[in-house]
Parts: C-alpha cells; sequence; structure tokens
C-alpha cells in the first residue's frame, strides 16, 4: 500500500505526491501512481439496474477497479501481488483475490513461511472468516509441514472454544498428517473447562472414531463411565447425553449391560430431561427387540413421556405426546380402544 508521510494538509484539503491527491491517512489511489498508467481500471459492472447498490469507498472502487483489471490480464508481477494485498485489506472474504493471490505465490516463487505469518495475522483478526481458513490450509499442504498448526488453532480456540471453522482446520491438520498423538488429552483439558462444549465432545467422538473405534469392549466401557461422571457433574448437560447417545446407538441402547440400571439410580439425584428422555429411548429400543415384560415396559415409557410433556420438558409438549401415541399405537397389545389418556390428549 503506497501511503508517505508527512503532515496533513492544511483546512482538510489531501496533501499532492508530484502533483497527485492523497487520501486521508496519506494513501495514493490507483489511478494516481505513475507505475499504473499503462493498466486501464475495470469498474464493477452491476448491470443497468442495479436493484440495491452497494456505495463503494473511492478507495475500495480503485483497488478493486485495478484488481479486476490485472485479473482480466493474468498478469504475474510484484504489483499485481501487491494489490492483492490492499483487496484483501478491504474485503478478506473475497475468494477470487485468495485465489489469484495463490496463483501469484507459485509463479512469484514467493516465501511461503512469510505467507504464513501473514496469513496467521489476518486470521487473528477475523478468525471467523472461511476465506483465510482455507488460504492457511493450502499453504500448510504446498508445504507439508503442520508443525505450527495445532499451538496456533489452540491459541485461536483459546479465544473462542467453538470457532467451527478453526476445528474444521485442526481435524483436517490432525487426519491429514495422523497427528492422532495426545489429542484425546487435550480433548480432556478442554472438557475441564467446559464440559457444555459441544464442539469439544464432537472432537472427541472425532478422534476416538479414526483411532480406536468403540467395537473394543473397553473403549466403549470406558467412554460410557466418562460420560456419565461428566453428566453427575452437570446432569443438564445436553451435549454429553447426545455423546452417549451416539456411542452406544449401534451396539443397541437396551443391551448395553447396566446402562438402564445406572440412569435409574442417577435419576433420583442428577434427573434432568434429557436423562428422562435417554430412559424412553432405552425403553423404545427394547420394545423393537421383542423383550419379554413387553406392556410393564411400555407402561414405563408412557409414563415417563407424561413427566416430560407436563412437568420436565413442557416447552415440546407436543412432542412428547406423540411420542407417547407413536409407541402406545406401535406396541400397545390391549384389544380395547385407546382411551383419552394425558398421553394422547
Amino acid at each position: 500500500m503506497a501511503e508517505v508521510e508527512g503532515p496533513e494538509a492544511r483546512g482538510g484539503e489531501p496533501e499532492l505526491e508530484g502533483g497527485e491527491p492523497l487520501e486521508p491517512g496519506g494513501y495514493l489511489l490507483y489511478r494516481h501512481r505513475k507505475e499504473w498508467a499503462d493498466i486501464e481500471p475495470i469498474p464493477q459492472n452491476d448491470g443497468p439496474n442495479p436493484v440495491v447498490q452497494i456505495i463503494y469507498s473511492e478507495k475500495f472502487r480503485d483497488v478493486y477497479d485495478y484488481f479486476r483489471a490485472v485479473l482480466q490480464r493474468d498478469e504475474r508481477s510484484e504489483r499485481a501481488f501487491q494489490i492483492t494485498g490492499d483487496a484483501i485489506e478491504l474485503n478478506a472474504a473475497n475468494y477470487t483475490v485468495w485465489h489469484f493471490r495463490r496463483v501469484l505465490l507459485h509463479s512469484l516463487k514467493k516465501d511461503l513461511r512469510e505467507e504464513i505469518n501473514y496469513i496467521t495475522a489476518i486470521i487473528e483478526d477475523q478468525p471467523k472468516n472461511y476465506q483465510v481458513w482455507h488460504h492457511r490450509r493450502v499453504l500448510v499442504e504446498w508445504l507439508k509441514d503442520p508443525s505450527l498448526e495445532l499451538e496456533f488453532i489452540a491459541e485461536i480456540l483459546n479465544q473462542d472454544a467453538k470457532n467451527y471453522h478453526a476445528w474444521q482446520h485442526r481435524q483436517w491438520v490432525i487426519q491429514e498428517f495422523k497427528l492422532w498423538d495426545n489429542e484425546l488429552e487435550y480433548v480432556d483439558q478442554l472438557l475441564k473447562e467446559d464440559v457444555r462444549n459441544n464442539s469439544v465432545w464432537n472432537q472427541r467422538y472425532f478422534v476416538i472414531s479414526n483411532t480406536t473405534g468403540y467395537n473394543d469392549p473397553a473403549v466403549l466401557e470406558r467412554e460410557v463411565q466418562y460420560t456419565l461422571e461428566m453428566i453427575k457433574t452437570v446432569p443438564h448437560n445436553e451435549s454429553a447425553w447426545n455423546y452417549l447417545k451416539g456411542i452406544l446407538q449401534d451396539h443397541g441402547l437396551s443391551k448395553y449391560q447396566n446402562l438402564l440400571e445406572q440412569l435409574l439410580d442417577l435419576q433420583p439425584s442428577h434427573s434432568s430431561p434429557y436423562l428422562i428422555a435417554f430412559l424412553v429411548d432405552i425403553y423404545e429400543d427394547m420394545l423393537e427387540n421383542q423383550c419379554d415384560d413387553k406392556e410393564e415396559t411400555l407402561n414405563k415409557a408412557l409414563e415417563l413421556c407424561d413427566i416430560l410433556a407436563n412437568e420436565k420438558d413442557t416447552i415440546r409438549k407436543e412432542y412428547w405426546k406423540y411420542i407417547g401415541r407413536s409407541l402406545q399405537n406401535k406396541h400397545s397389545t390391549s384389544t380395547e380402544p385407546d382411551l383419552p389418556t394425558d398421553q394422547q390428549q
């Protein structure tokens, strides 16, 4: 970016450089730069009748008019590389600018380590921008060096532990470069800091699914007990309940040894809508698998649906009434017509 130091002109008028006016802050528009005199700027074409025309600043129009010109010429030069930096400073979400910058990085044989430093600063300023994370990913691919990534991502997550872009990049780095070691310990640390962070529970599932898997009974038991301990700490934590259901669903909720008993033991002291809903899921699984005491199991499920609808989860009252009706219609062995119970009303 061309800047000229010196005091501002008197009376608020822009200063001159070689007879050309400067923008506030000492910025010289591209159209006034002698080294760009050979370029014919290309204005943005919004069509003859734009519905909602954006009022761009003079600097924005100037930079992007000249950027479009060098892009159209496919100019591989230092000045083209320079203007991508100015365009990114004005709009770091412009994918076309980032793409052309990567073309120039290759063509001009730029120092990719310097570019990593450049993108690091931008991500720190704009950590929820798709394009900046994609640019970093490409650089890491080119360098084949992930050595800075996990620490950098941890710093970003330290600012916002639920940053989707940071987690997505972390998962790619770990999977691409096989950096699974110590990741579960990192997840443990984050869950101790915030057990409700659904992104961290998702990362836990991602790591175990891609390493040991859940088919090993020892791993599954470890995870079930780990999750139950977390639930005891914060009973109303939906993230932990979702994780528990996710790891057991393929094995059958009702088939996992002692799970029903453990949850029933928790119910008096750690009751929550999530615990009761999980019990409904277990009873439904038992019904689907033709349990021996089918009518008794159905009645337990219907009773819990009634509790959820009228006491514990009233905001979803109609949902639980629907679940109760569905279970009764599907699994009731009674030949008598259904009576208008609480679950059916």
